[in-house]
């Protein structure tokens, strides 16, 4: 049986500040074509994806400016370019969608995690997202404030209680 979403013990990179910066409407999992090194490189977990995202180059879907590191134990030969555009792997029909959402609504498709699904194979979720305002982002800090705060508060009552 296949786990729906990323495994949390096999995340090579995260994107933290997405689901700040962003409205995720909706995720979909790609494949990402890599070469030896590169993928070396992610099981080290030294990878970074802060500031990716994936466009349209030549009729296919690209992630651009995702940063994989070098791979050191390899020879100089045999190295890889860190910031090179990375083929994504999806269905043509969900890349019409996603290419076609792009241009009408004004959304961008920004990489949320690459991680290594149950048979090794790495994977990237990519989420679709809207920008978001100086003043929803301040509303989303304070509720996640508030909700550090509730778990406090329940936690000292619980201590209280015993």
């Amino acid at each position: 049986m296949a786990q729906p979403g990323p495994v949390s013990g096999r995340i090579a990179a995260q994107n933290r500040r997405a689901r700040f910066d962003y409205f995720i409407d909706e995720t979909l999992e790609a494949g990402i074509m890599l070469v030896g090194t590169e993928v070396k490189s992610l099981r080290a977990g030294k990878a970074s994806i802060n500031e990716s995202y994936a466009g349209e180059q030549n009729g296919a879907l690209y992630l651009v400016n995702a940063y994989i590191p070098e791979y050191q134990l390899a020879g100089q030969y045999y190295q890889h370019e860190p910031k090179r555009p990375r083929k994504l792997l999806v269905h043509k029909r969900e890349m019409n969608r996603l290419m076609g959402a792009i241009k009408r609504e004004g959304v961008t498709i920004v990489p949320l995690s690459i991680y290594f699904n149950a048979r090794g194979i790495a994977k990237v979720e990519l989420g679709v997202a809207r920008g978001k305002k100086k003043v929803d982002k301040r509303a989303s800090e304070k509720e996640r404030d508030w909700q550090r705060d509730k778990a406090r508060v329940m936690r000292s009552r619980g201590k209280d209680a015993d």
